[in-house]
């Protein structure tokens, strides 16, 4: 058997796995592992597990993972999250559906703290999706606006889906967290927008919530201030050259932690339940950083990039259409894969080709996690959808699915204007670092 054909089965045996409901670090590190004992020999398999796993572990870089998720953390157990949402309410929920768009701007603010998806969809969906429904509001369009408004934790900095692909490929952490910036932005006004055609068509789905007076929306966004001050010094100081992501992850995570003990809405109980919370997240991605670093050595070695690259070469589609074919496999694989596993199966095939074909590899970073925040929208798995239907208890899945559709139409429009205008995502970190 061919070194190659040897690979193509690996990837399978990896597919196999995880349909078995394997954690996806441990099919990695399985396939990997097996992978090379059987072309190269145990030594060699024995010596990458424990060389990979060392230099995985304790690379300095993957520090902002386990402090942006405890900054989060801290900021939920706070309640600053509620802050949030109650400023973005005061300012924008007097309008027709605009207490689905506070949830999205909610949704885009808690992503600056939290970089995940899942933790986005959940924390903001506690405290709107309550308040949606004792308004009236439609069940398609409140759980549809939450499950698509915490996708933007996989896109807005500090995004746990632009740490690991920086790992995966060596690219700066600093240059792909201020590519999400504008595609982030851009992608909430473009919800927005959504939520305002669906009110349009139908008012009776996001009825007007009762105006507050200016004072009162200058208080609330006063409260709300200590997380945005934090948000703004932790991604505003990378942007500005003042401190690295590293650097910036501690800084937010200290600083909210002072904030939180300071003003006395922490408690000793609330804090350890953050470290815990904390605790189990940073090791799972751990754990999936230094599977991918183990499946990947065996993926060189069958030569399966290489291999799918001169494939997909053969084509004669040219970079563009080389390039579909890409984000199509990603639109598939989001039907069976969550977010994170289709970023690590993937990355170590599809970067190689990326570069050959000539494509900057921070724009592509880009444009890969929007195509996978769609994934987590989208059915059977859609991770987000099932994530909100926990929190809104009887809304059926079937009108989650429905009420995302307008989001994800946003979504592509997004990726569309991503691909045709690359300066969207390139603007920001091209100004920066020259």
């Amino acid at each position: 058997m061919t070194d190659i054909a040897i690979g193509v089965c690996g990837i399978g045996a990896l597919f196999a796995l995880m349909i078995f409901r394997t954690p996806v670090a441990f099919a990695m590190l399985l396939t990997g592992f097996f992978g090379i004992w059987v072309v190269s020999g145990i030594n060699r398999a024995t010596a990458i597990m424990f060389t990979e796993t060392y230099s995985s572990i304790s690379n300095y870089n993957l520090i902002v993972v386990p402090m942006f998720v405890l900054l989060g953390n801290i900021a939920s157990e706070a309640g600053f999250s509620r802050s949030l949402y109650d400023a973005a309410h005061a300012w924008v929920g007097r309008f027709r559906g605009g207490l689905a768009s506070a949830s999205v701007i909610g949704c885009a603010a808690f992503s600056a703290v939290s970089g995940s998806s899942v933790a986005t969809a959940v924390t903001i969906g506690r405290v709107a999706l309550p308040e949606m429904k004792r308004l009236g509001y439609s069940g398609g369009l409140s759980t549809g606006s939450v499950a698509a408004g915490g996708t933007l934790g996989f896109l807005i900095p500090p995004s746990t889906g632009f740490v690991l692909y920086a790992i995966l490929t060596e690219e700066s952490i600093g240059r792909l967290f201020m590519a999400g910036i504008l595609p982030g932005m851009l992608m909430m006004c473009l919800f927005i927008v959504s939520i305002w055609l669906v009110t349009l068509r139908n008012p009776d789905a996001g009825p007007r919530g009762e105006a507050k007076p200016f004072f009162e929306r200058i208080r609330l966004f006063a409260r709300a201030f200590p997380l945005i001050a934090v948000i703004l010094i932790s991604i505003g100081g990378i942007y500005l050259g003042v401190f690295t992501p590293v650097e910036a992850s501690g800084i937010g995570a200290g600083l909210i932690i002072l904030i939180a003990f300071g003003s006395k809405r922490l408690d000793r109980a609330g804090f350890i339940s953050a470290v815990r919370d904390t605790v189990r997240t940073s090791a799972m991605l751990y754990m999936i950083v230094v599977g991918a670093n183990v499946l990947n050595p065996f993926l060189a070695i069958t030569d399966i990039p290489l291999a799918l690259g001169e494939m997909l070469t053969s084509f004669g589609l040219g970079p563009y259409g080389t390039l579909v074919l890409i984000l199509l496999s990603y639109v598939v694989l989001g039907m069976f894969l969550d977010g994170l596993a289709m970023l690590v199966v993937t990355i170590p095939i599809y970067y190689p080709i990326i570069l050959s074909l000539g494509f900057d590899p921070i724009w592509f970073g880009v444009v890969a996690v929007i195509v996978i925040e769609m994934g987590m929208i989208t059915p059977p798995v859609g991770l987000n959808v099932f994530v909100v239907r926990g929190v809104a208890g009887d809304v059926p899945l079937a009108t989650i699915f429905a009420g995302v559709i307008p989001f994800l139409i946003a979504m592509i429009v997004t990726l569309l204007l991503v691909i045709v205008f690359p300066a969207i995502a390139l603007i920001i970190p091209n100004s920066m670092f020259g």
